[in-house]
């Protein structure tokens, strides 16, 4: 059987990450369930050239945000896990609290009660104390909090790079192995 990820793109800065993701899935034949909030479609106008179109279809499958009937919501539909990248603060608290308002945070929250894997790039700086304690809690939940943080001691090159390795990192937690650097003992200083 083919392994299915879920991939959700809020409304955070950093749609890159989203969109690179599809990107390296669709490279290792996942087949990927895509859920896109209405804020990360503002926010893709303003952080690429790319049309709707040109996002949707790097997803196998594509779900319209208020769609509550859709598989990825119900815990029956198994994958491997869900995305969240890039995860807004907003994305993030509904999940942590169960009040779910879009599929996108529904299909979150059933990875979650399934004891799926949950991996979200929370894109926000700095934090307060609520958001801290939000992403404990999502934690204790078995949610796995991962802001797309560059590694520098790659010496990265350009955006693209950093933008990459971050997702790449993400994958590995989804148990999708992807080609991006890797440390070595190569990188020691001399």
């Amino acid at each position: 059987m083919k392994k299915k990820i879920i991939v959700g793109i809020s409304g955070a800065t950093g749609i890159q990450y989203g969109i690179r993701a599809l990107e390296l899935l669709k490279k290792q034949g996942i087949e990927t369930h895509l859920v896109i909030s209405k804020a990360a479609e503002l926010v893709r106008t303003y952080e690429t050239e790319l049309k709707r179109e040109d996002i949707l279809g790097l997803a196998d499958v594509v779900y319209n945000l208020q769609d509550v009937g859709a598989a990825i919501a119900s815990g029956s539909f198994k994958t491997g896990g869900m995305l969240i990248a890039p995860c807004s603060i907003k994305t993030m608290s509904e999940i942590a609290t169960g009040v779910t308002s879009s599929l996108l945070s529904r299909a979150a929250d059933v990875v979650l009660k399934e004891r799926r894997r949950l991996v979200l790039m929370v894109r926000e700086t700095p934090l307060h104390a609520g958001h801290l304690k939000t992403m404990l809690s999502l934690t204790e939940m078995g949610a796995v909090i991962m802001p797309p943080v560059p590694a520098l001691y790659m010496n990265p090159q350009s955006i693209d790079e950093m933008v990459t390795h971050s997702v790449g990192r993400a994958l590995d937690l989804l148990d999708v192995e992807v080609d991006v650097p890797r440390w070595t003992n190569e990188h020691r200083a001399e």
